[in-house]
């Protein structure tokens, strides 16, 4: 899995027939400046934009999210919040997974190799390209199961 810079992202989109336009550009580097653990929707991010004086569309957000996603850049996340969101693709040891909280939505990452061993494997004996291999759990947190249990 390759670490993107401005320059590799360049050239994989010129090489699939696109452009690295300051959008895109502006795009990765807010993915590439997150924290670790941070994950951002469409909207999420469209407000952060706004907030620094960036005028890209909602509706290039969207479409540049599902382009980086597609291209293996970004990881799309189903948090059980109603919409996706998207964190940087980093490569291993980095890989990660999510653990959800399906009452609060609080999220916690944790690592498991044996998950991207299995994923990797599988897409080899099939012939695939892995791009990505992830693992979302939806459970209940302690504090939440603390709420729903009767005194």
């Amino acid at each position: 899995m390759t670490v993107y810079t401005n320059s590799s992202l360049k050239a994989e989109l010129n090489e699939r027939g696109w452009r690295l336009t300051p959008q895109r550009e502006t795009i990765l580097h807010i993915f590439q400046e997150l924290p670790q653990g941070e994950h951002l929707s469409a909207e999420d991010l469209y407000h952060r934009l706004e907030a620094d004086g960036e005028g890209i569309s909602l509706s290039t957000i969207y479409r540049t999210l599902k382009l980086m996603a597609r291209m293996g850049i970004l990881r799309e996340l189903e948090l059980g919040e109603g919409h996706k969101h998207y964190e940087i693709n980093q490569p291993y040891p980095h890989h990660h997974h999510h653990l959800i909280c399906v009452k609060c939505n609080s999220t916690i990452e944790f690592k498991n190799d044996s998950i991207l061993k299995i994923g990797a494997k599988t897409a080899q004996k099939e012939g695939f390209h892995l791009l990505d291999c992830q693992m979302t759990i939806h459970a209940v947190c302690p504090k939440c199961q603390r709420s729903l249990m009767p005194l």
